[in-house]
């Protein structure tokens, strides 16, 4: 799995039949066998990939969290269906299982980075930004959090954490 990573990182993405080939001679096993472990896990593009590899979580709690209207929203927004990529090249989407970061729930991976706490005007800003080349802001796009620590709620009870 490490050499599978590794040659994806090298093939911009994704891992064509040719790398796979090649990993199987690199640790002496069938091709047959290189192919089932990429197939299986949905980690390994087996096509090509924009410039930003969007994963979206929709496990439970990023959909108790809104990520349906939120992915939604992004491939409207991108005009672009799951497992499809922009016209430009720049922007894939895809839809998976639990990225481990539920307490900052909704959330997305973009190539090797957590965009945590997104509701829709961080989601269009992030976008925006990453389009036209922008620096973005990696993990919480909560202001007041830094990685998973509680926030406070402002209102009555200002001792409540959420």
């Amino acid at each position: 799995m490490p050499l599978l990573d590794l040659a994806m990182r090298q093939c911009k993405g994704w891992i064509p039949e040719s790398a796979m080939k090649e990993v199987g001679k690199i640790i002496d096993i069938p091709f047959i066998k290189v192919y089932e472990v990429a197939t299986f896990y949905s980690m390994f593009n087996l096509k090509p990939i924009g410039k930003y590899f969007i994963q979206f979580c929709t496990t439970t709690p990023c959909w108790l969290k809104g990520s349906d209207d939120l992915l939604e929203l992004c491939k409207s927004y991108l005009n672009v269906g799951l497992n499809e990529t922009t016209e430009d090249g720049n922007f894939t989407l895809k839809e998976v299982e639990c990225l481990g970061a539920c307490v900052n729930a909704p959330m997305v991976q973009i190539n090797d980075d957590y965009f945590e706490d997104l509701d829709e005007e961080s989601l269009i800003k992030l976008l925006d930004n990453l389009r036209n080349g922008n620096k973005v802001k990696i993990g919480s796009q909560l202001k007041e959090r830094k990685c998973s620590e509680p926030i406070k709620i402002v209102g009555k009870n200002k001792n409540v954490k959420r």
